[in-house]
């Protein structure tokens, strides 16, 4: 094992799945785990995070498996299957395909992306690019909603008629680790979410995160709210590059409920507002509400996107009903149709 994670393998290695890049990372992850740690170039890193979305595994449920299990290729490949079930061969051919940046195999399907009518109007584009951030409504429809809502729900134990289950169940913070679920993955298949994160970055050749939810209940005395606050997922080094976040709302949530907050705007002006701090300051310490933040509220099935440069975060829930949430995003399949992702 521990020649095994010295040694990174080629890209185009695969195993059992036949996707390439995921021995590459394994091989990596064991390095790290036995405290052989390199920095991971920007490109390598995206290609990581390709594969595993693209299999359907997030990369902190990755790294927690290697550290934890030390497992051999073969079992890293099985446990893959085990929590997101098979790639369809479909799915890995054009996996492969943005991972050794060739040619797409799947045209007609990103074809079809790009011939759709918008789903984000004239008005909604000139609010991206003035504020930051945009609302497409009913992204997903009330059926699709409530049922991602019952797994995350499910997941924790918690009964929606029943307040006192709310704070139960293994969280992080509001943040629960649920990956892999039936109703996730149709959320992130959604063609309208698909067209709307494609009218932003420009085209269609984008892949979706395989990422978790959050669930955020009244705060009361002995359940606080802990964060996350306003804060950055990217480096403040200038320029910013150009990426999107986002989250669809899993049940009705009004503005004070927790909901998403962020600074509208803040993508024009964030290099003017760090050379204004003292020097040494860091900027991640500063109090971000008096940049302007204001809560973002929306209906079961709303999808909300905004640029990497807002700040933005929760807030305590001062409502009577949880928050939940299912985090969303798309990104390029290849690294040179953009700079930077999260």
């Amino acid at each position: 094992m521990s020649t095994a994670a010295r040694t990174l393998v080629e890209r185009a290695e695969t195993g059992m799945l036949g996707v390439c890049q995921l021995k590459r990372l394994w091989s990596r992850l064991c390095a790290a785990r036995l405290g052989h740690i390199e920095p991971v170039p920007m490109d390598e890193g995206h290609l990581d995070r390709l594969a595993l979305h693209g299999v359907g595994v997030g990369l902190e449920q990755a790294i927690g498996y290697v550290n934890q299990q030390a497992p051999d290729f073969a079992a890293f490949e099985r446990w893959i299957i085990d929590i997101a079930g098979p790639p369809d061969r479909a799915r890995v051919a054009r996996l492969n395909a943005a991972l050794l940046g060739q040619p797409s195999p799947a045209p007609d399907l990103l074809h079809r992306v790009e011939s759709a009518e918008p789903v984000l109007s004239d008005a909604d584009l000139a609010q991206w690019e003035q504020a930051g951030y945009v609302v497409l409504r009913k992204a997903i429809s009330p059926a699709q909603a409530a049922a991602a809502a019952s797994a995350v729900f499910t997941h924790l134990g918690a009964d929606p008629a029943q307040p006192d289950t709310w704070y139960g169940g293994t969280r992080q913070g509001i943040m629960v680790q649920l990956f892999q679920h039936p109703a996730l993955a149709a959320i992130r298949a959604s063609p309208r979410i698909h067209k709307a994160f494609a009218q932003l970055w420009g085209h269609a050749d984008l892949w979706p995160t395989t990422d978790r939810v959050s669930f955020n209940p009244p705060q009361r005395p002995d359940h606080v709210f802990q964060g996350p606050h306003l804060h950055w997922d990217v480096s403040l080094a200038q320029p910013i590059p150009f990426a999107t976040q986002g989250l669809v709302y899993l049940t009705n949530t009004r503005p004070e409920q927790g909901a998403l907050t962020l600074v509208p705007g803040f993508q024009h002006r964030i290099a003017d507002w760090l050379a204004t701090l003292p020097p040494g300051a860091d900027p991640r310490g500063q109090d971000l509400d008096t940049l302007g933040a204001i809560p973002i509220g929306g209906e079961a099935g709303d999808l909300v996107i905004w640029q990497q440069a807002l700040p933005h975060g929760s807030r305590p829930n001062l409502a009577n009903q949880p928050r939940v949430v299912h985090y969303v995003n798309m990104y390029p399949a290849r690294i040179a149709q953009h700079a930077q992702w999260l």
